[in-house]
C-alpha cells in the first residue's frame, strides 16, 4: 500500500465546483474532490460519467466551464505558457494505452521529458532512463529495442517508468491495467505502489479494476453523471450502503445505474 498522506495538510489537489460540458453534454457538474500529499485517491465509475474529463482538467489538457483546480494550494485554472509548464513539472502521467512514441527506441522513450523538457544530455539521459527501466524491473537490453518488439505488459513497465522519469510529485494512472492478464495486472499495481512509494508521490488514478482499485487505494471516490456520489477509505468500499456503487463493485446488470443498450 503507498504511504497515505498526513491528516490536516494542505491538499496536493483542491478541486471545487468544476464544470465542463461539450456542446449539449454536460459531463463535469460540479465536481468537489481533495486529494492529500502522498495520498493515493482511486476515482471509479462508469464509462462516459466523465473520468478521464476530471483528470484532463487537472492535467491543464481541457480548459474547465467553471470551478477551481488548486495545486499545492495555487489555481491553476486559467494558467497558460511558463505559468502551466511550472505546474505540468509536477506531474508525471501513465496513458490508458502506454502512448509510447513507436519511431523511438524504448530509453529515449523514458529520457523523452528529460531531454526535451528539462535539457539533460543525451548521455546522461540514457543513464537516467536505464535505472528508471530498472526500478520496473526491465533490464538495459530493452531499452534498445522498439514499442512494437514489447508485449503489452512491457509497454505498461515503460510507460511507468517513463512516468517517473522526471520525479514528479503528482503521478496520473488512466486505467493503468487494462488489456492486462489477471497476473500481469498484479504486477503493474505492485509496480506502481512502488515506484509512487519511493517518490513520496501523489497518485490520483482513474480504473474500472476493482482489484486494482483495492491494491493502490487509499481513498476512492465514485463518480455517476459528472456528480461525486461516494468517497471514503477503500476499507469501506464494501459496506457503503450506496446502492449505485454496490452495483459497481459486484458488476451487477440490476441495479440505479442504467447502461444504454440499442435494441438489436
Amino acid at each position: 500500500m503507498i504511504a497515505n498522506g498526513k491528516a490536516g495538510s494542505v491538499p496536493k489537489i483542491e478541486i471545487r465546483g468544476l464544470t465542463k460540458a461539450f456542446g449539449r453534454k454536460q459531463v463535469l457538474r460540479g465536481i468537489d474532490l481533495d486529494v492529500s500529499p502522498r495520498e493515493s485517491l482511486v476515482v471509479i465509475g462508469g464509462s462516459g460519467t466523465g473520468k478521464s474529463v476530471l483528470i484532463k482538467c487537472v492535467l491543464g489538457l481541457i480548459e474547465p466551464d467553471s470551478g477551481s483546480i488548486k495545486v499545492d494550494g495555487e489555481e491553476t485554472v486559467g494558467l497558460h505558457g511558463e505559468e502551466r509548464e511550472r505546474v505540468m513539472r509536477k506531474f508525471g502521467m501513465l496513458f490508458q494505452g502506454a502512448a509510447l512514441f513507436d519511431s523511438l527506441p524504448v530509453w529515449e522513450n523514458v529520457a523523452f521529458g528529460l531531454m526535451s523538457a528539462d535539457g539533460v544530455g543525451r548521455h546522461e539521459a540514457k543513464e537516467a532512463a536505464l535505472r528508471n527501466l530498472a526500478a520496473v524491473g526491465l533490464g538495459p537490453e530493452v531499452g534498445e529495442l522498439y514499442p512494437a518488439e514489447l508485449s503489452g505488459g512491457m509497454q505498461k513497465r515503460v510507460a511507468l517508468a517513463r512516468a517517473i522519469a522526471r520525479k514528479p510529485e503528482i503521478i496520473f494512472f488512466d486505467e493503468p491495467t487494462t488489456g492486462l492478464d489477471p497476473i500481469m495486472a498484479d504486477v503493474i499495481n505492485d509496480l506502481i505502489i512502488k515506484c509512487v512509494g519511493s517518490l513520496g508521490a501523489t497518485a490520483l488514478s482513474i480504473t474500472h479494476d476493482m482489484a486494482s482499485v483495492r491494491r493502490i487505494a487509499h481513498r476512492v471516490a465514485m463518480i455517476h453523471e459528472g456528480r461525486i456520489i461516494w468517497q471514503g477509505p477503500v476499507g469501506e468500499i464494501d459496506s457503503t450502503g450506496n446502492a449505485y456503487v454496490e452495483q459497481f463493485i459486484h458488476g451487477r446488470a440490476e441495479g440505479p445505474i442504467k447502461m444504454p443498450v440499442r435494441p438489436l
